[in-house]
């Protein structure tokens, strides 16, 4: 846990907590508008931490509703890097 310790868990308030919780398992968003956030894979299956996550953010390319593509790195099942923001 103490890796991400300070880092925030993407899609955090609203009852969820904004650092990351022992027992869960978390990938790194690299660069783009999440860079330095963590998202919580925890109930991701292989298949789904291999096809990466399109997530919305108010902060990327196409504004309030737009999302941004993370893709894994390979070798490193810790990170996930920005590919592009898609509206």
């Amino acid at each position: 846990m103490g890796r991400w310790v300070g880092l925030r868990v993407y899609g955090a308030g609203e009852g969820r907590p904004a650092g990351p919780v022992p027992g869960r398992d978390y990938v790194e968003l690299i660069g783009g508008p999440l860079d330095g956030q963590l998202l919580d894979v925890t109930s991701w299956g292989a298949e789904e931490r291999a096809d990466g996550a399109l997530l919305v953010t108010d902060t990327g390319q196409w504004g309030p509703g737009g999302r941004s593509d993370y893709a894994p790195v390979p070798g490193d099942g810790t990170r996930f890097l920005w590919t592009g923001d898609t509206p």
